[in-house]
């Protein structure tokens, strides 16, 4: 009887643990500022994090978050009303054609080491262009990427979108930091757990800055007694968190992938071309197997 009691106890609590609101949490703008995105990567849990293509620090802080087990992330520039400045290198807008979008993806994601996904660095006005959505989305479908819709505008339409043709993805419930002082982050972080008691999950979207990582240290480090779980973003969207090394992704773009020679028993790592960026996904992968066979 005892035995009987301790077996549903112990089935008890596990499904509770299974039952535990999940909150993931991303950090964008991640790449300009040295000192304040090292003290991000330093945030305790399953925080993801959004880098911008062609920062300084972008590669080599993308390189630590992998390292680390996060997810990492494409902050990609999206056209929005405000100053095309603003949104730096690599934006994505409204006067290009398909093969010029498409095109500016893929440079984009392979700035990016260990690239998993992406959201939109601002996009105000692109995220409401269903035409060119369904362009960068076509781009990346058939990869494992996800998409994460920062929703910067009520009229976006990158989620229904990126569902639509197939591509993991969720969208932002609440930014923490839209009013930069602890107070209103503190509160905000109340309502992401509140979002996430209520329906079973919730992502925030907060920044590289003082008040906001001051907030995250002290809540993450307390997270144990609010009931819920951290985890990585791309857990919402359904794709598992998984360590992705895209190294023949990282650098220009590329025609096709080297490999080395074939063998009787290598016929399928012969070169091909690379029309979209999850064929350069899945040459990768036939290149990482054929260089395995090779050093057998």
């Amino acid at each position: 009887m005892t035995k009987t009691l301790f077996v549903l106890l112990l089935a008890t609590l596990a499904h509770a643990a299974e039952a535990l609101p999940r909150i993931a949490i991303l950090i964008d703008d991640m790449g300009d500022n040295r000192p304040l995105g090292e003290r991000a990567l330093a945030l305790k849990g399953a925080v993801s994090y959004a880098f911008l293509p062609h920062t300084a620090h972008a590669p080599e802080m993308a390189r630590e978050a992998n390292a680390l087990g996060r997810d990492v992330l494409l902050h990609a520039p999206m056209e929005s009303e405000a100053s095309l400045q603003l949104m730096g290198k690599g934006a994505l807008t409204t006067g290009m054609s398909e093969a010029q979008l498409r095109e500016q993806l893929r440079i984009n994601l392979q700035s990016i080491p260990y690239v998993q996904g992406f959201n939109n660095h601002m996009g105000s006005v692109l995220t409401r262009d269903r035409q060119r959505m369904q362009w960068l989305f076509e781009e990346v479908k058939g990869s494992p990427l996800f998409f994460v819709d920062s929703r910067t505008t009520a009229e976006s339409v990158a989620l229904p979108e990126a569902r639509r043709l197939g591509v993991p993805s969720v969208g932002r419930d609440i930014f923490l930091d839209h009013v930069d002082s602890e107070q209103a982050v503190d509160e905000q972080f109340d309502r992401l757990l509140k979002i996430a008691r209520q329906r079973g999950y919730a992502l925030a979207i907060g920044h590289p800055k003082r008040n906001t990582l001051a907030v995250l240290e002290k809540r993450l480090n307390a997270l144990a007694r609010e009931q819920v779980e951290l985890v990585p973003v791309s857990l919402l969207t359904g794709n598992s968190p998984v360590s992705r090394h895209y190294a023949a992704l990282t650098s220009k773009p590329v025609k096709s992938l080297p490999v080395k020679p074939e063998s009787a028993n290598r016929r399928s790592c012969s070169p091909t071309p690379a029309k979209q960026f999850s064929d350069y996904w899945l040459l990768a992968q036939r290149t990482l197997r054929c260089d395995a066979v090779g050093s057998e």
